[in-house]
């Protein structure tokens, strides 16, 4: 029953945003409610529970994504964002600049969290689609794509982090099978999908892009010569990428080097997504500010310009997770683990679909991935499942179909300015690709390790 409830509601969902017209903000907060009380909630707990969870997501992504926001501003306005854009075009050629985007999408989301990386490149892909008159989608979904199989599968990132933790499992093998896994599925989720998308939903790779990101990176267009210089400009974007690298190499290494616990908080602190894009702003407004003899009341009408375009957004993907922790306090997750007691699948097999499962009912990939972690070890007693493998499994079972529940369906929908069925056609399609892809190289994997 958890389930039909689960699913009405997210056809309330959409009919009220499709249909009726309805903001999607005021839509999802009151399906949030609706589903709350279908599921039986105590009437005492739902408004708690609806604030909690928007408190939860938007603690953890406003500061990034204001700061971001203010990040890719400032360098799109004084002409960083185009100077990067042109010298990657010059580098790779029109024909090729899909798989540089691809790759440097790739690169950045090893050491930068999604929200990261999607705020710091999408300036920079459309500038580039504004330069070669191509579609902002066609670079940007691959670009996206990267960022999200580097998040599911590779360490140091907190999901196959974690769960390798609680597997016991290899960080280091993970990581290396994790790379083994996440080219070959960047490369078909990524450039080649992107083929085929183009064709059942044309419309989105057609349109001019209207999203809150999109708009930041619409800057005034300058002189090559009015430009600052590419290297500066690399390393003002690239600055939460090295900061973060820093961060995770000595975190990695701090009982061999023997370092104090002062200096391993310090740099923890340093690392935290906040504090990487607080000092990336700091930085960009000298080197893309006052290196540039730009006023700081200038300046700030950028960033204002920025938050400004972002302030829905943002509250989209807090109520996206007023709507998930709805379904968590619900017990929906509990309700699946049920299904899936005393199951002799594969443990691979049975891993991925736990995972797949949990995450299209309730919507969180960390809260899929931790919970599937908690039903399978009991069930490995007595086999011998390869672990790094099982976390990867995980990790791919865990990002399945992002769908109107997860708070990644609203980021893209929203960077992108798609519509609802567009961003199913594209975003939800993408996703189940990367699932399904991550199965099968593991099964693949699992011959030879």
């Amino acid at each position: 029953m958890p389930l039909v409830i689960v699913a009405l509601g997210i056809i309330v969902l959409l009919v009220l945003i499709m249909k009726f017209n309805m903001n999607t903000f005021i839509s999802l907060v009151v399906v949030s409610f609706l589903i709350a009380l279908a599921l039986g909630m105590p009437i005492s707990e739902i408004v708690a529970s609806v604030q909690h969870g928007m408190g939860n997501t938007l603690g953890g992504i406003a500061l990034v994504f204001g700061l971001g926001a203010i990040l890719g501003k400032f360098i799109a306005d004084a002409g960083g964002a185009q100077r990067i854009a042109m010298t990657l075009i010059d580098k790779f050629g029109e024909k090729r600049i899909q798989w540089a985007v691809v790759a440097a999408g790739f690169i950045l989301g090893i050491a930068l969290f999604f929200e990261v990386g999607l705020v710091l490149l999408i300036p920079i892909v459309y500038q580039i689609s504004k330069h070669l008159k191509i579609s902002f989608l066609w670079l940007g979904m691959p670009m996206a794509t990267a960022l999200s199989v580097t998040h599911a599968f590779l360490p140091p990132h907190p999901g196959p982090t974690v769960i390798a933790q609680e597997f016991g499992a290899n960080v280091g093998l993970v990581l290396v099978y994790g790379l083994i896994i996440a080219v070959p599925t960047v490369i078909i989720a990524g450039p080649l999908f992107t083929k085929f998308a183009r064709k059942f939903a044309p419309s989105a790779f057609e349109k001019e892009p209207t999203g809150s990101m999109a708009s930041i990176g619409n800057a005034k267009q300058f002189k090559a010569e009015d430009t600052p210089g590419f290297g500066i400009s690399a390393f003002t974007a690239l600055f939460p990428v090295i900061l973060m690298a820093f961060s995770t190499i000595v975190t990695l290494f701090q009982d061999v080097l023997n370092l104090p616990t002062l200096f391993i908080d310090i740099v923890k602190m340093i690392g935290a997504p906040t504090t990487v894009m607080l000092l990336s702003v700091l930085l960009a407004m000298y080197t893309m500010g006052v290196a540039r003899k730009i006023s700081m009341k200038q300046l700030m009408k950028s960033a204002e310009a920025s938050i400004a375009s972002i302030g829905m957004m943002l509250l989209i993907l807090g109520a996206g997770g007023s709507l998930k922790q709805v379904l968590i306090d619900g017990g929906v997750g509990d309700y699946v683990a049920v299904l899936f007691e005393g199951s002799t699948i594969s443990p691979l097999i049975l891993t991925w679909l736990i995972a797949a499962v949990i995450r299209l009912a309730q919507g969180s990939a960390t809260v899929a991935a931790l919970t599937t972690v908690g039903l399978v070890i009991p069930m490995m007693t007595g086999t011998d499942v390869n672990m790094e493998l099982m976390v990867l499994a995980t990790g791919a079972g865990s990002i399945i179909a992002s769908h109107v529940n997860d708070t990644g369906f609203w980021i893209v929908k929203e960077s992108f300015g798609l519509t609802m069925k567009e961003t199913f056609a594209t975003w939800t399609v993408l996703e189940t690709l990367i699932s399904v892809c991550g199965l099968v190289f593991v099964l693949l994997l699992s011959l030879f390790v």
